[in-house]
């Protein structure tokens, strides 16, 4: 039975109304538009691709970001880049919005793969009109960020908790190009428990679909196995130590009454870390062999 109640805990769930909701409009809506940026969050370049696109978007023109390259581990980042160019048969661009890296080849690209329908819809007499490509993703893999930097404005609502996006809206980019920007989608259910895992230690998924101290152990776990001389050094720790939430928490001193360490405070601690980058530059899904 005590089995039973933490396979439950360790279940992430999730799937909010509005979520459901974004994506069926996004399906009413795509035929609207010309081209398809799909937005990843470098760090899970096939973690947070959204599994069935396919389904939505048909055949309809895709240019694939891998974003947040700056929190990224650069060695591994090229391969990734090539891989999913190749997997796909569709143009990848590296990208950071935090410093605008690689977003000026994201307007040049979107416009080159929708300028076929715009001369499809010109031989039929219609006038020229610029180019119209939805922007989606899984929820916080910066999709809003982007779109301010490509607007130079802060027209799309920015957060950094998944799920700040709630409604579309379209963002004139300049005269040749209009975004449609949706909500994080993400798929109705996750049976695969460890990529629902890395979606939240990137916080692609909701706080409440989730136990804070169980995906820190997990985490821990990973970065153990792909990074351990990194994480180590960050929180002080020698080679011999156990990567554990305890341990980090006696490093740092945070005991509460009665001589135990505070787990839920370290808990939060490292993975607001993990996300803002400053334990180090990391990717968490292995490479295919």
């Amino acid at each position: 039975m005590e089995e039973k109640k933490k396979e439950l805990q360790n279940h992430i769930h999730w799937y909010p109304g509005h979520i459901a909701k974004a994506e069926r409009v996004l399906k009413e809506k795509i035929n609207l538009v010309d081209v398809v940026i799909e937005v990843l969050d470098a760090r899970l370049p096939l973690s947070s691709a959204y599994g069935d696109l396919s389904k939505i978007i048909g055949e309809k023109p895709r240019l694939i970001l891998l974003n947040k390259a700056d929190l990224t581990d650069d060695n591994e980042l090229k391969f990734w880049h090539d891989y999913i160019k190749n997997k796909e048969n569709v143009p990848v661009i590296i990208s950071e919005a935090k410093n605008s890296k690689g977003l000026n080849k994201v307007i040049s690209a979107a416009i080159n793969l929708a300028e076929p329908k715009i001369q499809a819809l010109m031989k039929k007499g219609l006038l020229r009109r610029p180019a119209r490509a939805v922007v989606i993703g899984m929820p916080n893999v910066g999709k809003s960020s982007i779109i301010n930097k490509l607007t130079h404005s802060s027209k799309t609502k920015v957060g950094a908790k998944a799920g700040v996006t709630r409604q579309q809206q379209w963002v004139r980019i300049n005269p040749k190009l209009e975004l449609l920007d949706t909500p994080g989608i993400i798929p109705m259910r996750q049976n695969d428990q460890i990529k629902a895992q890395k979606l939240a230690f990137v916080n692609s998924v909701s706080e409440n679909a989730y136990d804070e101290e169980q995906v820190c152990i997990e985490l821990l776990k990973l970065l153990d196995k792909k990074y351990p001389t990194v994480t180590r050094q960050h929180y002080g720790l020698d080679e011999h130590q156990s990567l554990t939430i305890e341990n980090i928490a006696h490093r740092r001193n945070w005991i509460v009454k009665g001589g135990a360490e505070d787990v839920q405070r370290t808990a939060v601690f490292i993975l607001n870390d993990f996300r803002s980058g400053k334990i180090g530059r990391f990717i968490l899904d292995e490479q295919p062999v």
